[in-house]
């Protein structure tokens, strides 16, 4: 079974839908919000891609626990998700729960 693959697709649901039916911060239609998912994302790039290379990999992912699709260079595809779910529900907790202003 692909476990890294299914809890990834369940995480990015979950957080999807606890974003547009319970906190409703209005993230996704906040340009700081994708401006800082892009600058994840691109270093994220550089560092998962150095992690994860097949030529020297310092990170082994488990054949049987992912999908086996690596995009761009070596990176599990997953790696993505997961970093888009756990970002975004930090995004939201901290929009909802943390953020208050200076009294």
């Amino acid at each position: 079974m692909h476990e890294y693959t299914v809890l990834t697709l369940i995480g990015i649901v979950a957080v999807v839908v606890w974003e547009l039916a319970w906190a409703r911060t209005g993230i996704f239609s906040s340009a700081r919000y994708w401006l800082t998912m892009a600058i994840v994302f691109f270093f994220q790039i550089w560092v998962d891609g150095w992690l994860t290379k097949l030529s020297a990999p310092i990170v082994i992912y488990e054949p049987t626990e992912f999908s086996g699709t690596r995009f761009p260079w070596d990176i599990p595809i997953e790696d993505f998700g997961f970093g888009f779910a756990m970002i975004t529900f930090t995004i939201i907790c901290w929009i909802k729960f943390g953020h208050r202003e200076a009294r």
